[in-house]
């Protein structure tokens, strides 16, 4: 499986045998391959590579420097795995890499802000024309780059699934799946929307439920329903002989708000990203969602999947959220503090890296 940590165990006899002078010495075995996704932060006085003002794609709730973050030093980091270099996102190489290709983004708001920071990677190279055949306020869009011939689509699917409170854990959202032999690539991810209120269903019968009350006793939780969506999707694409490659991005962090929840004063002010030996660990719903996203991976069959493991990497950067900076201070708003998104440039920028180290690896 691509992007696993691998181990290697060399045989015990081998072993014995290769100090022996009646046998030549056995080679050593080839080093571990890079894991990109286990590292640190680290300065980058070149950061950042666009800003809002270079960047049309910047959704105004991820917007921090419009809407006046004073500290700026959070965009002066990049990702630098243990043992080896990540490189920085090149536009040219990221676009003959997709040319004559087509990539698909399947989730939440996470997607589509992980879509819009490529969108402004890219905007120094080229810029797409928007061929969506639905109205400008379908959250689903279709964006052509003419020159590469390359085409990506964002569907807006945070449970993958049907239903919106209303879950059935068995069926894929066909909005995406019945156009899925349009794709080369398909990105999958969620989590956040899984710890809101819902019922779930299988063949269509109630079976339980989050945060709801019910007239019978069930002991599904919100960790089994994430799993089933990713256990749905990823069964889905093997029947339907997806021959694409699906890359399932795991959670980005839930638990950076300090001080309270989010509808209870919970906010996130750090301005510098946690060490390797600061960051917390994941406990609870957080910790369930990510151990089940890896077990989906592990168990697919039928599919060329692969883990972009960027969980490790995004809980160290409690000071890449919007916070307070998304809105003007006198704006009401739900999410007042917000500390799930993140802002552009930012942190997020780090997926894209990672993303043409994997979709790059893949081709060759």
């Amino acid at each position: 499986m691509p992007y696993l940590h691998l181990s290697y165990v060399i045989d015990d006899d081998l072993a014995r045998r290769s100090t022996s002078s009646s046998y030549l010495a056995a080679p050593p075995p080839p080093p571990p391959k890079c894991d990109i996704f286990r590292g640190e932060w680290v300065p980058d006085p070149d950061a950042p590579h666009y800003t809002n003002e270079t960047c049309s794609f910047i959704q105004e709730h991820q917007n921090c420097m419009f809407y006046g973050r004073p500290d700026l030093d959070f965009l002066k980091w990049r990702w630098k795995p243990h043992g080896c270099d990540l490189p920085r996102f090149d536009p040219h190489r990221f676009l003959a890499v997709v040319a004559n290709k087509t990539i698909a983004f399947v989730g939440d708001s996470l997607a589509r802000n992980h879509m819009q920071s490529l969108l402004c990677l890219l905007s120094k190279v080229a810029l797409p024309k928007d061929v969506s055949v639905t109205d400008k306020t379908d959250p689903n869009k279709i964006l052509h780059y003419e020159g590469y011939n390359f085409t990506i689509y964002i569907f807006w699917s945070p449970f993958l699934h049907p239903g919106v409170f209303r879950l059935y854990l068995d069926e894929p959202d066909d909005r995406w799946l019945s156009v899925s032999s349009r794709f080369d690539y398909v990105l999958l991810s969620g989590a956040n929307w899984f710890t809101r209120e819902t019922y779930f269903y299988e063949r269509r019968q109630l079976v339980g439920g989050m945060y709801v009350s019910l007239n019978f006793t069930s002991g599904l939780t919100n960790t089994y329903s994430h799993r089933m969506a990713f256990r749905t999707a990823l069964r889905a694409l093997a029947a339907a002989r997806f021959r694409g490659k699906v890359i399932v991005r795991t959670l980005s962090p839930i638990s950076h708000f300090e001080g309270g929840p989010y509808d209870a004063g919970g906010d996130c002010r750090r301005t510098r990203p946690y060490g390797a030996n600061e960051t917390k660990a994941m406990e609870g719903a957080e910790l369930g969602f990510y151990t089940s996203q890896l077990k989906e991976v592990r168990e697919a069959r039928g599919l060329d999947v692969a883990l972009m493991d960027a969980t490790a990497a995004m809980l160290m950067r409690p000071d890449g959220h919007p916070s307070r900076y998304g809105h003007w201070p006198d704006e009401k708003r739900t999410l007042y503090n917000d500390c799930i998104h993140w802002c552009l440039p930012g942190p997020i920028d780090a997926w894209n890296d990672m993303l043409l180290h994997m979709l790059s690896d893949s081709s060759n």
